[in-house]
């Protein structure tokens, strides 16, 4: 048995505007500090000692990793950082108010975008890349994705570099973003493309799986961080 850990960041500043995010670079609020420590809390009282941490490319989601890393005694941990974890790209909806898209475009269209499966939001005229993607083919960046497309970059990370550790018998912690982990969530329980609509994964909430030799699943919990 091994455990698989999975943390959404702390609350960010686009979080508390409503505005959507994707690829977009923002900080924790203090809330978001607070959130990051006491996820940190909850799961050092389990005492899992972890072998690596997994973590996006993105601030909201790298401060989150670092402040769980000392609350939990882990700091020394090897820690990765990967694009393959980066939030869904929202496109063009990018900087936008959630609300103000309702107002424009529909309720059922937004909920279309943000909740189903296949829906692409509008697209960027031109992939916005910078500094941290130079160092891969521009074909990485997005000019927007669905929650399809979020897995289909996802599903190789865990392949090639969460699975393996888990076999191994390390216990792992990914820290990233909620649609992100929606798309694990929907590849490691087998969740249909319809009822993944439903999947919500909450700021700052450690889920902790216990997973056997094959790494099927024994047990979910969601810890309670209050």
């Amino acid at each position: 048995m091994v455990e698989l850990v999975l943390l959404r960041h702390g609350e960010s500043t686009a979080n508390f505007t409503n505005t959507y995010t994707g690829w977009s670079d923002v900080p924790l609020t203090a809330k978001g500090v607070a959130q990051a420590q006491a996820a940190g809390a909850a799961l050092a009282a389990t005492g899992i000692q972890f072998g690596h941490v997994h973590t996006s490319v993105l601030q909201r989601a790298i401060a989150t990793a670092y402040l769980v890393q000392d609350a939990i005694g882990q700091n020394w941990l090897p820690i990765t950082k990967s694009w393959r974890l980066n939030e869904r790209h929202y496109g063009a909806l990018r900087g936008l108010n959630k609300q103000r898209t309702r107002d424009l475009f529909g309720a059922s269209q937004v909920a279309a975008w943000r909740r189903s499966y296949c829906d692409l939001p509008p697209l960027l005229a031109h992939a916005q890349g910078g500094r941290r993607y130079a160092g891969f083919p521009r074909a990485i960046v997005p000019r927007g994705e669905s929650l399809q497309d979020a897995e289909a970059r996802l599903v190789p990370y865990w392949v090639d570099e969460i699975a393996p550790r888990l076999i191994a018998g390390q216990p792992q912690l990914v820290v990233a973003h909620g649609s992100t982990l929606r798309a694990l969530i929907k590849y490691l329980e087998g969740i249909s493309d319809a009822a993944i609509d439903g999947v919500e994964v909450a700021n700052a909430q450690p889920i902790v799986y216990k997973l056997d030799a094959g790494l099927n699943i024994l047990s979910k919990r969601v810890l309670p961080t209050h």
